[in-house]
């Protein structure tokens, strides 16, 4: 007869430290909220460097790594609080630079870019036309929902996704996050129009956490073994569930996208988890040494 160990809700990551000699660090909701860092979450990765650790951040963001480099920097976090930062938009950028994976060599030039303008940077450097209309475009490059059309609902979007759909164009969802908290309000990301293109018969790929390619530039950056890598991030869909799939451990931060369902309560917690059949190997409020 198997029992359960629970979750332990620990009450800061030096309880953990000495196990481990690389972090693999989420960014939204665990470092920041969108707006601000978290109180104590860059005191913790000065305590992490001074403690000779090595941390990269592995980011859903749909931009290259250099434009969250300089974000983060915005930040307060400097360039020596970490060893590299990857992005699911880095990894976009090559899949579409090289086109050497089938589904990719398959896509034309002409890409409907579906997000914000602020994700532009993605086309640095690539022979990609973007076009404005469905009917102009080979694909559709998914970086989210704009701040025009809004970012509370799909409404907005459905009949450019209908008309997408109707042609059936393949879409690249260049954050597979479904919905993020920022500055304390809930708001959709590309991760829910793609999980709704996809349901209607749409062929979506997916690029980011929780799939495994995406952490592999990250351990050649840690050059850490993996049984001494922890993964740590606020959402269990994507850094847990990531972090199983890519066979490194996980601490899951508790304050960022789970807080409102969660908060710090260990049994619910604990459920939450189990359900999802995923094992961190423990949590923590927030992320605080």
């Amino acid at each position: 007869m198997s029992t359960h160990t629970p979750l332990a809700i620990l009450p800061g990551l030096s309880a953990l430290a000495d196990r481990y000699d690389g972090y693999i660090v989420d960014l939204w909701g665990t470092v920041h909220n969108g707006v601000v860092p978290f109180e104590g979450a860059i005191a913790c990765l000065e305590a992490l460097r001074r403690a000779g650790k090595k941390i990269v951040m592995l980011s859903n963001a749909p931009r290259p790594a250099h434009v969250v480099v300089g974000q983060l920097e915005g930040f307060g976090v400097s360039r020596d609080l970490h060893d590299g930062v990857m992005t699911s938009g880095e990894e976009t950028h090559r899949l579409l630079l090289e086109r050497t994976d089938p589904w990719f060599a398959r896509l034309g030039q002409a890409a409907l870019h579906i997000g914000g303008t602020h994700d532009l940077a993605l086309y640095e450097k690539l022979n990609i036309q973007r076009v404005s209309t469905p009917e102009e475009a080979d694909f559709i490059v998914n970086t989210g929902p704009d701040l025009e059309r809004g970012v509370a609902s799909l409404d907005p979007y459905l009949p450019e996704l209908r008309a997408s759909l109707a042609r059936q164009l393949p879409m690249i969802c260049a954050n597979p996050d479904r919905v993020v908290v920022k500055g304390g309000q809930r708001q959709i990301c590309a991760g829910a129009l793609a999980a709704f293109y996809e349901e209607q018969g749409g062929d979506v790929r997916w690029i980011g956490k929780p799939y495994p390619t995406v952490y592999e530039p990250v351990f050649t950056m840690l050059g850490v073994p993996r049984d001494r890598i922890l993964a740590i991030g606020d959402a269990l869909e994507t850094d847990v569930k990531g972090a199983a799939a890519a066979g490194v451990d996980s601490l899951w931060v508790l304050g960022g996208i789970h807080q409102e369902m969660i908060g710090n309560d260990a049994a619910l917690a604990d459920a939450e988890a189990r359900s999802a059949g995923l094992s961190p190997v423990a949590a923590v409020p927030r992320l605080v040494w």
